[in-house]
């Protein structure tokens, strides 16, 4: 066994190293995220390393291919927040316009009707193995989080309050498929972020109103 395999027996269970650490790493993103700390970016990047490990391990195309696209954007995000903090500011956070939103939502879907039909063609996505219709079911959950994740980052590293909102979107379907594809750790961890990510939704809105102070009152 190679370090990549390595792991430990929880109920029968075997658990990779990489799979555990890596959803640390990912766990201290969030929270990171929350105190809008520059260690956020390289966290994640350490992170989205060792998931790419145990996800190629575990045969989920889709989650390998977003860990790559993840370790890209912590280098986005990174520049975009030193930018943002230069002279000793602090980031300042916004919640995105209703054309941005707009954006958003269109890149997600259009994103994974394109990204699953690429998945489901090359057999990146191991739904694609699976019969008919819960193969197509299987893929385009794949897609969604791959998409859905990049579009999340992205809006981070604009420090827009609406990536949490994102985040939670994806949750709502990365619990279920972790678990079904035996990342238990990644399962586990999805759970939590769910609870984590409102709360940094309701922490940065709170700060973006405190910053706004008057002119908040008067716009609304």
């Amino acid at each position: 066994m190679n370090w990549a395999e390595a792991g430990f027996e929880v109920f029968g269970t075997h658990v990779l190293w990489t799979d555990l650490v890596g959803n640390v790493a990912a766990l201290s993103t969030v929270l990171l995220a929350m105190r809008r700390s520059m260690w956020t970016w390289p966290v994640q990047f350490t992170g989205s390393v060792l998931l790419l490990v145990a996800s190629v391990n575990a045969g989920f195309a889709g989650n390998a291919l977003k860990q790559v696209l993840f370790g890209a954007l912590a280098v986005y995000g990174w520049w975009a927040w030193r930018r943002g903090t230069e002279g000793g500011r602090q980031l300042a956070v916004r919640p995105a316009t209703a054309r941005e939103r707009g954006t958003l939502a269109g890149v997600m879907l259009a994103g994974t009707v394109v990204v699953g039909l690429l998945f489901f063609v090359t057999g990146l996505s191991w739904g694609a193995a699976k019969p008919l219709p819960e193969g197509a079911f299987l893929v385009a959950a794949d897609a969604y989080i791959f998409v859905g994740s990049a579009v999340a980052t992205w809006a981070q590293g604009r420090a827009l309050v609406d990536f949490w909102i994102v985040w939670v979107a994806v949750d709502l379907v990365g619990v279920p498929l972790a678990f079904s594809t035996g990342l238990y750790v990644t399962g586990a961890v999805y759970g939590v972020f769910f609870v984590l990510v409102m709360i940094g939704f309701v922490k940065w809105l709170r700060e973006y109103r405190l910053a706004a102070g008057p002119e908040l009152a008067v716009a609304s």
